[in-house]
This record gives C-alpha cells, structure tokens and sequence, in this order.
C-alpha cells in the first residue's frame, strides 16, 4: 500500500503540522501499516522525512512564472502520485486563492491523480477566501472528481456548494482534534493563561502591510492584557505555532505592557507535541491562532479567541465559544475584553471546565469519524 498526503506542510506552521501529524497517525492506524507507506508533498522535504518517518518529496518545483512552475510541478510530482493507492488533498485552509497559488497548485494534485486513476479524497479542509474566476475553477475541478470531500466548518461546506461544487460536502472538524490528551488535573481557578498571536499586517508576512493597524492591535493586546494582570494574580505565557514570526510579535506586545514582570515569552520553535504539552500546562488559553485554539482544546483547556480571520470566527461559533470571541479590529477599542471573557469562565469554573471537557472528546470523536473517507477511497476503486 502507498498513500500520498498533500497540504501547507514543511513550512514551520506548527498548526499545520499538528494536522499532519494527526493525518500521518490516522493513516497508520487505520490500516495498520508503517509510517513509511506514506509520501508528504512538503515546502521541506528533508524535514518532512526525518520528522515523521515518511517519505517526503517537494510540494511544487519554482520555475520563473505560475505556468511553467504548474508544469513543471505536474510532470515531475505525477510520476510520483501514479504509484499512489490513495491521495489525500488537506487538511487546513487550502482551498483559497487569497496568495493566488493554492486553488491551482493543490488542483494540479487533483489532475494528476485523476489523469493517473489514482483516487483522492478532499479531508478536513478549510475553505475560502475565494474570490478569482480560475481558483473557483480549480476548486470545482477537485470537488468533481474526489471520490468524497470533508471540510472543518459548515461555513466552509456553504462555500463550496455556492462556487458549484455538487458532490456532498461532510463537516467533520479539523483532523488535529485527534491528536486529544488527557489532562491530568484542573486548577481549582484559572492562573496561568497561554497567548498565541499573529504578525497582523505586519510588513514581511501580511499579503498587504499596514503599519498603523500593526501597531493598533499590538496596543490593544498590551492593554487588555495589563488589565487581566492587573485585577487578578495571573502568570502569562506568550507562546508560537508559526516560528519565528509569532514569536516576534509577542515581544513586541510585551515591550508594551506596564505588568510585563507577570510575562514569560517562550522563544523557540514548538512541534505540535510541545504545543499540546504547553496547552495542557494553561487554565486558560487566549488564542489567535486557529490551531493554538484547537491544540488547546485537545488537551481540555478553555479558550478566549482573538479573531482576525473567518475560520477562528468559524471555529468559535462551532464550538458555541463567540461569547468569548473578540473581533480582532475591536481590540485597541476597549481594555476589558480579556478581564470580560475570563469573568465569564471564572464565574463557575468547574462548568467551564466539563464543558470543554466535553467540547474535546466530542471534536475527537467528529475527527475520527473522517478516516471512513480513506477506507471507503480504496473499498471503491479495488
């Protein structure tokens, strides 16, 4: 048996290689086989197979312009997908156009499996934003001919039925929720509070910079969070799913906060058994990140959100958590949002903590839920 796993891999997106790392455990479990059955299209090849056991091969090979370097890709990455038993295309948020290569690079994926009879399936995935003629294209072309398709969200489910994807599209959650710890004991009231945050049109990351609105979240963030350190008696842990990037603006939102003194600013780069062990560790983690809310809800930690794109939002709502979901554009408007949402899972904190119990093992089981798409993939086509 051979099984290709295609995403946003190699790229030191610990959110993402949370996913990976939850789809690499699933693939072994489910038909008992070695990690080595599988092949990661990976950003870092090298990386990819030494981290995972796997074997690993380049996600797309960089030729001048978008058309030779899809060509190139196509004819080198084809002759690799044929030998395939199965594909799977995801997971995390690849279903877009927003940086303009993502609907046609994991399409040409879909094209050589289809071109090669090789089955895949679409798993876990977010989708949007879609906003271009020929990324809806491609993301109707993969939608066509995928033997099945799952999304992490209904809003993404809803997005793929109104670009003209007709096959069924299943809402299974993210695939990372497999990747549940159990947690070794509750704090009797929340103390230590986790921080994850993102460099939000900061020039060098954000497809569009703008300095002023950098500057404005920051603050934001420095004040909410001097207001929560200063009405209770807690210890902050600024921590990293994308390195050093992440990393980068926690300094920056420490060197702005009057209670710094209550701050510790982890500066290295988390694999995502890190990042679950660092969630675990918190009472409370307030997140920016997708995947720092969704590791942390892994380990049953309760989570505040810091919303600065759809699928946190997203997330939020399916969680039935936007009571503590704080747009991130309101953030420098006020400097009680944090004091307010940990208030109110304060306020009967042994209910906060069932309920995110709960909210784990029934994610954990939705994401395990999806693994029937790969061995229904291969059931089919035998």
């Amino acid at each position: 048996m051979k099984i290709g796993i295609v995403g946003n891999y190699g790229n030191d997106n610990n959110g993402d290689e949370a996913i990976l790392l939850s789809l690499i455990s699933q693939v072994t479990s489910t038909f008992n086989v070695p990690s080595d059955v599988i092949t990661v299209f990976s950003n870092n090849p090298k990386q990819t197979a030494k981290r995972y056991q796997v074997k690993s091969a380049p996600l797309y090979y960089k030729k001048g312009n978008a058309v030779k370097t899809f060509g190139a890709t196509y004819l080198q990455n084809k002759k690799i997908v044929k030998t395939f038993d199965l594909l799977i295309i995801g997971g995390g948020g690849i279903l877009m156009d927003l940086y303009k290569r993502e609907a046609p690079l994991y399409g040409s994926y879909a094209m050589m499996a289809k071109n090669s009879g090789v089955p895949y399936v679409i798993y876990g995935c977010g989708a949007g934003p879609l906003s271009s003629e020929l990324g809806k294209w491609f993301i109707r072309y993969m939608g066509k001919h995928a033997e099945s398709i799952s999304v992490r969200d209904p809003e993404s489910a809803d997005l793929l039925k109104s670009v003209g994807v007709q096959k069924p599209v299943e809402v299974i959650g993210d695939p990372a929720f497999s990747l549940k710890r159990e947690r070794k004991a509750t704090a009797d009231r929340p103390l230590k509070i986790g921080i994850t945050a993102v460099p939000y049109y900061h020039a060098g990351y954000w497809p569009e910079s703008k300095e002023d609105i950098y500057q404005q979240y920051i603050e934001g963030m420095a004040r909410n969070l001097d207001e929560l350190a200063a009405k209770h008696p807690v210890e902050i842990t600024f921590f990293a799913t994308k390195f050093p990037q992440d990393a980068d603006v926690t300094k920056d939102i420490q060197s702005l906060m009057k209670e710094a003194k209550k701050t510790t600013v982890i500066d290295r780069n988390l694999l995502p058994v890190d990042l679950l062990q660092i969630s675990a560790e918190q009472d409370i983690v307030i997140g920016t990140r997708l995947h720092s809310l969704i590791l942390a809800t892994c380990t049953a930690t309760p989570v505040i959100a810091v919303c600065y794109h759809h699928k946190v939002t997203d997330f939020m709502k399916l969680a039935n958590l936007s009571e503590v979901a704080i747009p991130i554009g309101e953030m420098h408007k006020a400097d009680d949002h944090f004091s307010k949402a940990f208030d109110s899972l304060a306020a009967d904190w042994k209910e906060t903590c069932k309920k995110t119990e709960n909210l784990s093992t029934l994610l954990y089981e939705e994401a395990m839920k999806g693994t029937k798409q790969f061995t229904n993939a291969i059931k089919k086509n035998k």
